[in-house]
């Protein structure tokens, strides 16, 4: 029996695959427990419209991220923050004190999950700080931290 599989099924396939199972398998488990449907004309047309409506929701996602990506690369954050001698910061700047920055300086929303510091910025100066908005798109955010 030919079965679309409703969510991922060890062993079996992921979500959305049309699989070929045992008539006892696809009665006893995929579909009585609601990981699958059975496989036809209707289900079928219906997965290929929902696998059609899930690229172009892909696609818009990724073009929202790369516009994203060019407003952060063409717009520089300024954090001001105390420092002491030799520049060096009275606390660190982390990724939520930035994302915080960006939000109030442009009103752009970026989760700070998403910007990436091996270390939290301790120096006045002009630091590149990757954001990773989309597995295909990773913008690079210019901080410059200035004394208060």
């Amino acid at each position: 029996m030919k079965v679309i599989l409703s969510e991922d099924v060890k062993s079996l396939g992921k979500k959305g695959e049309v699989v070929n199972v045992s008539d006892g398998y696809a009665r006893n488990f995929i579909l009585k427990t609601g990981k699958g449907v059975e496989a036809t004309p209707a289900n079928l047309n219906t997965l290929k419209l929902q696998k059609a409506n899930d690229e172009k929701i892909a696609q818009e996602n990724l073009e929202a991220a790369k516009e994203l990506g060019e407003k952060l690369a063409s717009a520089p954050v300024t954090i001001k923050i105390k420092a002491g001698e030799g520049g060096k910061l009275f606390g660190a700047i982390a990724s939520k004190e930035i994302a915080a920055a960006v939000k109030e300086q442009y009103g752009l929303e970026v989760d700070k999950k998403k910007i990436v510091l091996d270390d939290p910025i301790k120096e006045l100066g002009t630091h590149t700080v990757k954001v990773k908005l989309h597995k295909e798109v990773t913008a690079q955010l210019t901080v410059k931290v200035t004394e208060e």
